[in-house]
C-alpha cells in the first residue's frame, strides 16, 4: 500500500488536495501536527470535497511519534535539497512511505542527513524554490503507482453521451 505523509502541513487547501489524490489512488493519508490549521477547516473540507469518507487518515502529536511507530518501514523522504531524481528510484511492492515537509520549510535537514538513500527530489529549475505541495504529493504517488502498474485503479475511462470508436 501507498502511504503519502505529512509533516506539519500548513495550508489547509493543499491538504484538502492531498487528500483528494490519496482518496483516488487508495493512499492512506498521514497527518503529523501541528498543522497550521484545523482538521475542521472548511477550506481543507472544500477543497477536499466529498472524498473524506473515503480516505483512511491516521495522525500524529509529532514527527518523532510518527518516526518511532515507522522505525521498521520504508520511508522516502521528498525534498528540495536532495541529489536523487524521485523517478531513478525502484520503489518497491510493498508498504511504502512517501513523506512531504512544511510547505515553507521541507522536512528537517537532520532527517535527511539520516537517510540519505531514500531522500529524492523531484526535478525542477535551478532559480525557482519549489513545486507547490499538493502538486509534489500527486507527481510522487503517480510515479509509484505507475511503476507498479496502477494496481486497482483503471485507466479507460468511457463517454456519457458517446462511444469510442
Amino acid at each position: 500500500m501507498l502511504h503519502i505523509v505529512l509533516a506539519e502541513p500548513q495550508i489547509p487547501q493543499n491538504t484538502g488536495n492531498i487528500s483528494r489524490t490519496c482518496a483516488v489512488t487508495g493512499a492512506a493519508l498521514h497527518l503529523i501536527r501541528p498543522y497550521g490549521f484545523e482538521i475542521s477547516d472548511k477550506n481543507l473540507k472544500r477543497a477536499g470535497l466529498d472524498y473524506w469518507d473515503k480516505l483512511t487518515i491516521y495522525e500524529y502529536q509529532n514527527l518523532d511519534a510518527f518516526i518511532q511507530q515507522h522505525e521498521q518501514d520504508k520511508i522516502y523522504y521528498f525534498t528540495t535539497k536532495s541529489r536523487t531524481c524521485h523517478s531513478d528510484v525502484t520503489y518497491p511492492e510493498e508498504d511504502i512511505y512517501l513523506m512531504f515537509g512544511r510547505e515553507d520549510a521541507g522536512l528537517p535537514e537532520e532527517l535527511l542527513v539520516q537517510h540519505p538513500e531514500t531522500a529524492v527530489r523531484i526535478p525542477m529549475r535551478p532559480t525557482l524554490r519549489s513545486l507547490n505541495l499538493s502538486n509534489s504529493v500527486a507527481i510522487a504517488a503517480y510515479e509509484v503507482l505507475r511503476q507498479w502498474g496502477y494496481p486497482d485503479m483503471t485507466s479507460q475511462g468511457s463517454l456519457t453521451k458517446y462511444e469510442w470508436e
